[in-house]
């Protein structure tokens, strides 16, 4: 089945009020996983862009027809091995699955993550990486890219924005050694319909699904170009497509002939300072992480050459 008829026949979990950014891609990409996982699933979201817009909800109402609850920045992981653990005792099979940004998961919240990921918690662990704490005021975190402006590391004559590399989450957990780790974009929804749909079979430990999503407001970019930076973040290998099933890498998106990385960084207010010199330092870096995922990937045989439009399909 096309994925896109396979979306239009799935209950709408989330509710079409929220009051997200225009042009968010977050909001598209928990309402797909919502529509993937059903109504039956307990909803985690941490303070961030999700917990602010509406989704924990106010007062008695949430936004969403599934229980969802607001943990703390620095313990969502933590709470979630306590719901699962509880729903478990009571006979309950439930997705238990949090939804949670770069700052929640790669910084204040890493402790907690990493605990139960190496307890084999049987959680759904999915992080929004906006490459920032966006809903507080554009500040960096330990996932913004190098040579970022974020309103904590401004640019001017005595520096040029973020100093440090940002961190490489994915692989961080892949090397937890989880039953399944994946990356995935809104820019390429049926890709991530398929990640999100192997990661609710998981039944022996933890599934993490990592999502770039670029942000209108921190990362400076018209709304109606939400997706296509999403999609230009892949096919200039700044974002791979990939995942990780019991140990064996693949690339579930292959970029044999890559769009210069300039036409990403371009488009984005974040990057506009940046010099040539600073452009050809972060294409060495995303050449660098490309092949290293190629030799992992390499012993796992060849990588699917695309989504496919498939449900499930990569």
């Amino acid at each position: 089945m096309n994925f896109i008829d396979y979306l239009a026949e799935r209950e709408d979990v989330l509710s079409p009020g929220i009051s997200a950014c225009v042009g968010c891609n977050v909001e598209l990409t928990l309402r797909t996983v919502l529509k993937v996982l059903g109504a039956n699933t307990i909803l985690a979201i941490p303070p961030g862009c999700m917990g602010g817009v509406g989704v924990v909800g106010w007062k008695r109402t949430t936004g969403t027809r599934c229980p969802v609850f607001f943990p703390l920045l620095d313990n969502t992981a933590s709470m979630l091995a306590g719901i699962r653990l509880g729903c478990e005792r009571k006979g309950r099979e439930v997705n238990v699955v949090a939804f949670a940004g770069d700052g929640a998961s790669v910084d204040c919240g890493f402790q907690a993550l990493s605990g139960a990921a190496e307890r084999g918690e049987r959680i759904i662990y999915i992080c929004y990486d906006n490459e920032g704490y966006m809903n507080t005021g554009f500040q960096r975190s330990g996932s913004t890219a190098k040579g970022s402006w974020t309103s904590t590391t401004p640019v001017g004559p005595a520096r040029g924005g973020k100093a440090q590399r940002k961190k490489d989450f994915p692989m961080i957990m892949a090397m937890h050694d989880l039953p399944y780790v994946a990356t995935a974009s809104p820019g390429f929804l049926a890709d991530l319909v398929g990640k999100v749909r192997k990661a609710a079979e998981v039944r022996d430990g933890m599934a993490y699904i990592h999502v770039l999503n670029p942000c209108v407001n921190g990362w400076g970019f018209p709304p109606d170009r939400s997706l296509e930076v999403a999609r230009l973040s892949v096919l200039t290998r700044y974002y791979p497509l990939f995942e990780v099933e019991r140990g064996r890498f693949r690339l579930t998106r292959d970029v044999p002939k890559p769009r210069p990385l300039r036409e990403f960084v371009g488009s984005l207010r974040k990057f506009a300072h940046l010099t040539e010199e600073s452009v050809a330092d972060m294409q060495a870096e995303a050449e660098m992480r490309w092949a290293r995922l190629k030799a992992l990937c390499g012993a796992a045989g060849g990588p699917d050459e695309g989504d496919g439009g498939k449900v499930g399909g990569g």
